[in-house]
């Protein structure tokens, strides 16, 4: 088990390279995490006794954060940006990517690190839209690590002066406690959840480095209060920049393109 959040340790993590999606809906073959013909030890799936929780947690989040370092320098030497995208399911992650990366061909080189507990749809869409894209499959896992990440950067091999976005599993929860090696994270929430999200994760809120609110097109027709939100995220994260915004019709766009693009790097050398 995770000692952080109970998600299984033999999660399946299976990278896809979508070269020729478009010609091909043949299983790809699993890149496991652990072998199949290891003795099960009948206590292997018993929850860790108390005293051992916080010993094992530590030692999961000391580990992941020692690999998020090396993520970091070896994404800083390069002159990329990585970016952490976190969400609910369903907030519209994938469509802003899908409209980021349409709207900024030309201009920067956007490349996707996919996660999703099973299916490749997600990185189809990122790769009609023009995008470079790796997908990682947790199957139990409800979260991307570091090492994870790793896997998907060497696989992808971005130019410097480029953006990496990590659109990690939708969940507001576990995500906030993996640093993946990451230059910032962006929390995106949308009206047609509520307004009340800030205060009841209040965790993943505080990790954000920019909140992005999405679906405002809906605002007439859902009740979605725009000044309580704002109020309520401030009192859990003072700091954070808060952008509106609709992926679908590209109102409030321009404002994050130009958040990821003063973050972008300039090619080393």
């Amino acid at each position: 088990m995770c000692g952080t959040c109970g998600c299984s340790s033999d999660a399946v993590v299976t990278l896809h390279t979508p070269v020729d999606y478009e010609h091909s809906h043949e299983p790809r073959p699993h890149d496991h995490s652990h072998p199949h013909d290891h003795p099960h030890d009948p206590q292997h799936h018993q929850h860790p006794r108390p005293d051992r929780t916080i010993e094992l947690q530590q030692k999961v989040l000391a580990k992941n954060d020692e690999l998020a370092d090396v993520n970091r320098r070896w994404l800083r030497d390069r002159g990329i940006l990585a970016v952490n995208l976190m969400s609910s399911p369903g907030s519209g992650k994938t469509t802003l990517l899908e409209r980021t990366a349409k709207d900024l061909a030309g201009q920067v080189l956007i490349s996707v690190i996919e996660g999703d507990q099973e299916t490749e749809l997600d990185a189809r869409r990122i790769l009609a839209a023009g995008s470079r894209v790796v997908q990682i499959n947790t199957g139990a896992g409800c979260h991307l690590d570091a090492e994870m990440v790793a896997r998907g950067l060497h696989a992808l091999d971005v130019p410097g002066g480029s953006i990496v976005v990590i659109e990690n599993v939708g969940n507001l929860v576990c995500p906030a406690l993996f640093d993946l090696g990451e230059a910032a994270k962006v929390v995106l929430a949308s009206v047609t959840e509520g307004a009340d999200k800030p205060l009841k994760y209040p965790h993943m809120f505080r990790q954000a480095d920019l909140v992005l609110l999405n679906k405002t097109d809906l605002l007439p027709y859902v009740d979605f209060d725009v000044a309580q939100y704002c109020s309520d995220l401030r009192r859990v994260t003072p700091d954070a920049v808060l952008l509106l915004l609709s992926a679908t019709t590209g109102d409030g766009t321009t404002a994050w393109y130009d958040w990821l693009l003063r973050r972008t790097p300039p090619p080393p050398g």
